[in-house]
């Protein structure tokens, strides 16, 4: 029986664990990546663990999220990253360089390889063929100290890909079709691998759209075959002796499939406030736009925005549209400029922002009050752009630039004729030398730290019965912007955790942080999905510093449920729906942590009320790990055999 590609690389890095869906695998990691608003806490747990320099063949620190340098905490940081990187094995990439997953595509990425990342958009790399993942900085910590990064066996979904893209269609319309059918909570435990004759019609600039959103599916990941148009890629990048062919065989088997007829596909558009609500744009005519944003990891190559100056050319924006453009790295803007496309953005009348991730997490670049923002980014969770009430919506730069020029949706019959797709020139002006590479030895070297960089706070084991109140009741979808806010203001505290917990749930409810302090410690009430989004450790760790101890939810996103793991928080899932309308603000609840089994069913009590039973999807060792207190606790355990 032919094997598909996913399972080809899992089974060369498998060190432990059955290749049966739902079972645990540990897998050997090859690369890593980190960035500067989870990468300096990660580095802090790196460090923690006392190695000399790091196992892997390839760790990258980027620094990318928080660029605006207010005040001395993120400067700081940035230094911080830059002697670590130096001291320990790190690649470092300075601020201004580029966002951490176009950077590590064009730079680093190879096909076959394993890598996980404390973004959630990691998966970017499977556009050329790569097994790539968020996670946690933690886990990340630990993979560059040579240790298995855990999973669940996922199911493998194929995606067959047939006909090609017509018109104004682009590859964000490929995932934004599969969020429409999906749903957010459609890839959960499952990688999307992309097969099929459409494949080839597809450059790798377009492939990595698409796995880079996989993330908002909740999947695992998503890959790309690595082939002729993956090999082209990397020549433009310089770097054809590192492409590989990886295919799967002919008669490869796969758990489902889904078909998509690239032909059939038109310009979608992910209305507020969630990035599967999906419809045609020609379905949004007439709604002003006061902004137009088109950068961010998803649509920020040299492809996307030739497409938008080659629109934009000799055309003025209306005054009452702002275009923010963002490029993904200084090669892109170097590509740009070699051709004379910078000028025709400029023209238009466009803002050219540093390369870096910026309004993406709210970084500046805010919508007016009210205003309706379009963007070509990849989430538009409330409050996520720094206002509000803005209204945000998900589109490919085909769709932005179009309708940045109009100030309204449109239907895009009426935008003419599209122009050519671009593809890559043969080769690409390096910008390699911009990176730090470590020096062969770095013993001896100087770690700066300063003085907004706080020490790894030791977590006390879970203890047998636990006793608190629930302190806050949420619903469906809480992301881990819900819990944790992005923004200057708070990412600029991401190495203090007494410090940027005092922002948990702070834009959910305001007195949140006070009543848990008061109290001592609680427990959180959620619904379905809990913890969607962001890989932000910091979403897990913040609540465990105020005292949580234990979330009761209906279901549990990927990356969040491993960082309550990471932490020695409890994530239970609630056996019968009824019992979260049933469960009220500030009950009484009593848990009895030895009743807890793996998979097991147990009850938890409270008091004046009925009993609610709670479940989970914990193996042994994770749920050891949470006794320990934390990952941390439980490898100082067992280091000390």
């Amino acid at each position: 029986m032919g094997e598909n590609i996913t399972r080809k690389i899992i089974g060369a890095h498998r060190i432990s664990g059955e290749m049966t869906p739902g079972s645990e695998i540990g897998l050997r990691i090859d690369q890593t990546l980190t960035q500067d608003a989870t990468g300096t806490m990660a580095c802090l747990q790196f460090e923690a663990v006392g190695l000399d320099r790091v196992q892997t063949e390839l760790s990258v620190s980027y620094v990318d999220h928080n660029t605006l340098q207010m005040g001395f905490r993120n400067p700081d940081d940035h230094r911080y990253l830059r002697t670590m990187a130096a001291r320990y094995g790190i690649v470092f990439s300075p601020a201004g360089t580029g966002i951490c997953h176009q950077l590590h595509l064009e730079n680093f990425a190879r096909p076959g390889r394993t890598l996980i990342g404390s973004d959630s958009h990691t998966p970017t790399a499977g556009g050329v063929g790569s097994l790539a993942m968020g996670a946690g900085g933690l886990s990340v910590a630990l993979a560059m100290a040579g240790e298995p990064y855990f999973i669940s066996m996922p199911r493998v979904v194929r995606v067959l890909l047939t006909g090609r893209l017509t018109g104004w269609a682009a590859g964000k319309d490929v995932i934004l079709e599969l969020l429409r059918r999906l749903t957010v909570k459609g890839g959960v435990g499952k990688v999307f691998e992309f097969a099929g004759p459409g494949v080839a019609e597809l450059t790798v600039p377009e492939r990595a759209t698409i796995t880079n959103m996989g993330a908002e599916l909740g999947a695992t990941t998503s890959i790309f075959p690595s082939d002729e148009r993956t090999r082209e890629f990397f020549r433009c990048m310089g770097r054809e002796e590192e492409w590989t062919e990886l295919v799967a065989d002919p008669d490869a088997q796969y758990d489902e499939t889904i078909e998509i007829d690239l032909s059939r596909l038109e310009p979608l558009v992910a209305q507020p406030h969630m990035p599967d609500r999906v419809v045609p744009v020609r379905e949004l005519a007439g709604l002003p736009v006061s902004q137009v944003a088109i950068g961010s990891c998803t649509n920020s190559s040299y492809a996307d925005l030739k497409t938008t100056a080659q629109v934009l050319s000799g055309l003025r924006l209306p005054p009452e549209t702002d275009l923010l453009i963002s490029p993904g790295s200084k090669q892109v803007l170097k590509m740009l400029a070699s051709e004379g496309l910078v000028e025709p953005l400029l023209d238009a009348g466009a803002r050219l922002l540093e390369c870096s991730c910026g309004p993406c997490i709210g970084m500046g670049g805010s919508p007016v009050s009210s205003g309706v923002s379009v963007r070509t980014f990849n989430r538009n969770f409330e409050g996520r752009s720094g206002t509000k009430d803005a209204q945000v919506y998900l589109v490919s730069p085909q769709t932005a630039v179009n309708l940045a020029l109009a100030g309204q949706f449109m239907d895009p019959a009426e935008w003419g004729e599209a122009p050519k797709r671009v593809e890559l020139p043969e080769s690409a002006s390096s910008i390699r030398h911009l990176f730090h590479f470590p020096p062969a030895d770095g013993t001896g070297l100087e770690v700066v730290r300063g003085p907004n960089i706080v020490s790894l706070e030791r977590f006390d084991p879970l203890p047998e019965v636990v006793e608190a109140r629930i302190k806050l009741k949420v619903g469906d979808d809480i992301t881990t912007d819900h819990i944790l806010p992005a923004g200057a203001q708070i990412t600029a505290l991401r190495s203090n955790i007494p410090a940027i917990s005092e922002y948990i749930f702070s834009r959910v409810d305001e007195g949140f942080v006070p009543r848990i302090r008061e109290a001592g410690g609680g427990v959180i009430l959620g619904g379905e999905n809990y913890g969607q989004g962001s890989s932000r450790e910091h979403a897990a760790l913040g609540p465990r510093h105020l005292g949580v101890r234990a979330v009761l939810v209906k279901s549990l996103a990927r990356i969040h449920r491993a960082n309550l793991v990471n932490f020695g928080i409890l994530p239970l899932l609630l056996v019968r729906p009824e019992d979260y309308d049933r469960l009220e603000q500030e009950a009484q609840l009593r848990i009895r942590t030895e009743d807890i089994t793996p998979g097991g069913v147990a009850r938890v009590e409270v008091q004046g009320a009925q009993d609610v039973e709670v479940t989970n999807d914990l193996t042994e060792k994770e749920l050891n790990i949470i006794k320990a207190g934390g990952l941390l606790n439980y490898v100082r355990a067992m280091a000390r055999g």
